[in-house]
């Protein structure tokens, strides 16, 4: 699998006398990084997935979240609008309301 390529060429620069990985080496984990990036920029329905971060895969596609500020209208699947406010609770998709946590404005309700 490409991750355990990864991990191994890592362990390998360690081992190195000069901390230089092999030219081939060093292309294939450029390469390697590029398509990782694409691949999670994809993920998430256009808000991506940091699989590097997120490291435990969700419970749920749903998930309860609390609004810490005034947001407004927020469209999820389907067209469907909620309107986020602070101090209410919902329960929405993982994948739509990810960059809202990471921004601040939604806390994941554990």
């Amino acid at each position: 699998m490409l991750g355990e390529k990864a991990l191994e060429l890592i362990k390998e620069l360690d081992r190195s006398k000069d901390g230089q990985l092999p030219t081939f080496n060093v292309q294939w984990f450029s390469r390697y990084n590029k398509n990782l990036a694409a691949y999670m920029r994809s993920l998430g329905e256009g808000t991506g997935l940091d699989l590097t971060q997120d490291t435990k895969p969700p419970k749920n596609l749903y998930v309860e979240v609390r609004c810490l500020k005034d947001y407004g209208e927020f469209e999820i699947e389907e067209g469907d609008i909620v309107v986020l406010q602070k101090n209410t609770t919902h329960y929405l998709p993982m994948s739509h309301c990810q960059h809202l946590i990471r921004q601040g404005i939604l806390e994941h309700v554990e």
